[in-house]
């Protein structure tokens, strides 16, 4: 049986934390694994839009990211990609300071599409935008890095 290989997850979780979209948004990847991710903000003056509340954009960002990687990490072919076909969100709740957490959760995982759904609570545990995303599988799209990643799977004991 195979399993994801802790050094590929490091190595990838550094590439995207150094990216310049998460480093624009101060967005960070916490956790991974298979079936799941949490990221998370913490905020600043350049996420208010001009009435002082987080952008809905930042919002959708974070929601978006958050479905992505709990997906990725279950895609067992490491020359894919994925990408968001669609992302469909509610807002519940205005932010305005603190910390954004998103916690997505892969639903399905086929062969082409991946489907899943993330929250987004400040730091007080109060949910502020919910969501779900449908993804593509895009074989040979994977991230190219220097020096190359290490294996995705592994062989597990």
């Amino acid at each position: 049986m195979k399993t994801i290989n802790p050094e590929y997850i490091l190595r990838m979780n550094q590439i995207v934390n150094c990216s310049p979209y998460f480093e624009l948004l101060s967005m960070e990847i916490r956790d991974v694994g298979i079936g799941y991710a949490v990221l998370a903000i913490d905020l600043a003056q350049k996420h208010l839009q001009p009435f002082g509340i987080v952008h809905g954009g930042v919002l959708a960002s974070i929601l978006d990211a958050a479905a992505f990687w709990s997906v990725f990490y279950e895609v067992e072919d490491a020359s894919a990609g994925v990408t968001t076909v669609d992302l469909k969100l509610n807002y519940l709740a205005p932010a305005t300071s603190g910390q954004l957490i998103a916690k997505g959760r892969r639903i399905k995982l086929g062969q082409t599409l991946g489907y899943a759904e993330a929250q987004v609570v400040n730091d007080k545990g109060q949910i502020v935008a919910h969501g779900t995303s449908t993804l593509m599988i895009l074989p040979g799209k994977a991230i190219a890095a220097h020096p190359p990643l290490p294996p995705k799977l592994i062989d597990a004991d």
